[in-house]
């Protein structure tokens, strides 16, 4: 599998111990199958010109979540992301429905070594916050992030994924091409969200919905 990574600096050999805890999946070293997707990650900044790196995985024995798979919803993803991120709640509700995810959408992520899901930047991260707080149902933010157009990921985690990574050469990325596309983006997801929010969703299942009727994985609302 070939895997992109946009980063400041030309990353030869991912450590796993480098990786810091707080990202969407926990420690891992997180990547993309998307060339273009990578060159705009590597250029958070106007006028600062990135690296793409590019790898090999051996995906051969190695254990795989897809969070972007058919038997995974919506809430599974958000699920993880809550379990792993830390999460600014202010009111009753917030705190019981991330609880609520937590205990019975989350997934122990111990026995794999890759997880591939939806990328959460701080634009997806206002989707999980409405969400907590009651004002977009699970399909609106089903919708806005398929609309925002972020994309996915693919974080390498246990040593022996660590162990399959080759590094297979890089690029330099300037920036004064990719930063304008990565704000581009990020505008588009911000636009998705805020559509969405204005949108009322009368008949939508949302997390009071989820908490009073003990919505679990299998009911056939949240696909």
């Amino acid at each position: 599998m070939e895997l992109w990574h946009g980063s400041p600096e030309i990353v030869w050999t991912p450590l796993r111990g480098l990786c810091r805890p707080y990202n969407d999946y926990g420690p891992g070293f997180y990547c993309t199958p998307y060339a273009e997707l990578a060159r705009e990650w590597a250029c958070p900044q106007r006028g600062k010109d990135g690296i793409a790196n590019r790898y090999e995985l051996d995906l051969g024995g190695l254990g795989v979540l897809d969070l972007e798979a058919e038997g995974c919803s919506v809430l599974t993803w958000l699920a993880v992301l809550v379990s792993n991120r830390p999460v600014q709640v202010s009111s009753p509700i917030a705190r019981d429905g991330m609880e609520y995810l937590r205990r019975v959408f989350g997934i122990d992520l111990e026995p794999y070594d890759v997880v591939r899901g939806y990328r959460a930047d701080d634009s997806y991260f206002s989707f999980v916050r409405a969400f907590l707080n009651n004002t977009l149902s699970v399909a609106q933010v089903g919708r806005a992030m398929r609309l925002g157009g972020l994309g996915s990921q693919v974080m390498v985690r246990s040593e022996l994924a660590f162990g399959r990574l080759c590094f297979r050469g890089y690029e330099t990325v300037p920036a004064c091409e990719y930063y304008p596309l990565r704000m581009c983006r990020d505008a588009s997801a911000r636009r998705a969200f805020q559509d969405e929010r204005a949108a009322a969703d009368l008949d939508g299942l949302y997390i009071r919905d989820i908490l009073r009727e003990e919505v679990g994985p299998d009911d056939p609302r949240i696909r």
